[in-house]
């Protein structure tokens, strides 16, 4: 009786370890295919992108694709999930460590500054807007799906920012968001175009110069006064 006890553990044990490494498998088989899909996003562009050379950028088949796809949508939302998630974990224990608003504004703008450096990032938030202003009829989809993405990130820094603003209606927080992130690209996309005018140092400068101007306004909204940080 022991002995097939002990085989029987042996064999669950084997199993398992089996399916430990199918799970791995999966994951980094996604994740290669995240990491071709960014590359030929910003190569190519959304709708020139083929799916044939994602998977073969990442010397995966086309159904190892459809594997963990539905379509090129569905892998251009999880690169910008990816992000968020990426983004979120290395931000916020850095906001939440520091005392005073005025410090917290510099960091969130020294990390936007360092992201403003990605030029493939940048491509892909394009990308992203480009075709959802081309489709209209995809528009009203995409866009509420790039509103989620911005709830899940910039509002959380800026509540962090300012603890007081927390219970702000969401559409508000969300247009200051969307104003964020609009002069980020802006700036972000006139540096790479003409680096020698726009230096990195003005694209630093002017965005946290928007944040302070944001977060004053945010603060003066809740509390209903002209009180300045």
């Amino acid at each position: 009786m022991s002995q097939m006890a002990d085989s029987k553990i042996v064999a669950e044990h084997a199993e398992t370890r089996a399916t430990i490494r199918k799970q791995k498998r999966a994951l980094l088989t996604r994740h290669e295919l995240l990491r071709s899909a960014r590359e030929i996003f910003a190569r190519d562009g959304f709708e020139h992108a083929r799916l044939e050379d994602i998977a073969s950028n990442a010397g995966k088949t086309r159904g190892a694709f459809y594997d963990n796809f539905k379509d090129k949508e569905d892998v251009f939302c999880a690169i910008f999930e990816e992000n968020i998630d990426r983004e979120m974990a290395e931000l916020e224990p850095v906001l939440l460590a520091l005392p005073t608003v005025a410090q917290r504004i510099e960091a969130l703008g020294n990390y936007l500054s360092e992201l403003s450096r990605d030029q493939e990032r940048l491509l892909l938030s394009l990308e992203f807007k480009l075709y959802a202003i081309r489709h209209p009829t995809k528009r009203k989809r995409l866009a509420d799906l790039h509103n989620v993405m911005l709830l899940r990130s910039s509002i959380p820094e800026l509540t962090q920012l300012l603890p007081q603003v927390i219970g702000q209606q969401d559409n508000a927080s969300l247009a200051d968001c969307l104003a964020l992130g609009g002069v980020m690209d802006g700036l972000a996309l006139n540096h790479l175009f003409n680096p020698e005018t726009v230096k990195q140092e003005q694209v630093e400068r002017f965005l946290k110069l928007c944040l302070q101007e944001t977060t004053q306004t945010l603060h003066m909204q809740k509390n209903g006064n002209g009180a300045c940080l």
